[in-house]
């Protein structure tokens, strides 16, 4: 355990001094920032104001933004440390690949998720400062969502980065699964509803697989329980799973995605030839 920690604290301190980790900050936290500069708290749209309006801007913005940047910040951690014969040199000291795996693990889980959660800290607290209604339970279910998909996001750049060999290839099928997750998908599956080749239930279905999409659908079902701006496909969510029982898989699902495929890269990478 001790060493476990040991590597989840160098894996931080080398991601806090990383310029990569200071954009990442900056991005969601002037998010925040231009949202409450623009008067988004100020406004009313489709009966969303307030604190709600601006943590429903906030959310729609991240689910475009933190899959990447967890990807290709990620991807990178094993095999660039196998690239630069940093990884030949921390297995020379006394650590064992699940606390060397699982550390660095821990360690990036921190940094990516943080400061993501701590941009919707600021806004509560500057909105509780002017005196703005705080919608804690949006913020305590977007909390969770935001913890799930870094977690999924997460698991899935670790299994990439087992078994690549070098950085690029790692960058270049990171970039190819978050287009494919972000619009791919979406496109292949609407052009099978519209030739009818497959029945709706099934389409959506697949849809919902895709750990962004249920993502965005419970971002929207907190401020819209009917899910009226999504069209048909809120018959059929509303007709097969209850609200709250869809925010909970949206929140179990991803979460559990993200451990089967980091246990899936560490199987791999306590196998193939490390160095």
């Amino acid at each position: 355990m001790k060493n476990l920690s040991l590597i989840a604290y160098l894996d931080l301190k080398e991601s806090l001094r990383a310029k990569w980790f200071l954009v990442y900050s900056l991005v969601f936290g002037g998010m925040i920032a231009l949202f409450f500069i623009a008067g988004v708290t100020q406004s009313q749209v489709m009966g969303f104001s307030g604190l709600s309006r601006l943590l429903l801007m906030y959310i729609q913005v991240t689910i475009v933004i933190l899959p990447i940047f967890i990807l290709i910040t990620t991807v990178r951690s094993i095999s660039g440390d196998r690239d630069t014969h940093i990884l030949e040199y921390m297995l020379s000291f006394p650590i064992s690949l699940k606390q060397y795996y699982w550390g660095k693990i821990l360690g990036r889980f921190i940094t990516v998720f943080l400061p993501v959660f701590f941009a919707m800290v600021i806004a509560i607290v500057y909105g509780a400062a002017i005196g703005a209604t705080i919608p804690w339970d949006i913020f305590f279910l977007y909390t969770g969502l935001l913890f799930s998909l870094s977690s999924a996001f997460l698991g899935i750049a670790f299994f990439i980065s087992s078994f690549v060999k070098t950085s690029e290839v790692a960058l270049g099928i990171s970039f190819f699964i978050w287009i494919f997750l972000l619009a791919f998908i979406d496109i292949a599956l609407i052009s099978l509803m519209m030739q009818n080749r497959f029945s709706e239930g099934f389409i959506i279905s697949i849809a919902l697989l895709n750990p962004m999409e249920i993502f965005r659908v419970a971002a929207i079902s907190l401020f819209d329980p009917e899910l009226t701006v999504m069209g048909p496909v809120a018959y059929y969510i509303l007709d097969t799973l209850k609200q709250t029982t869809f925010v909970l898989f949206s929140i179990l699902y991803p979460l559990v995605l993200g451990l089967v495929f980091a246990f899936l890269g560490y199987a791999i990478f306590s196998k193939k030839d490390l160095v």
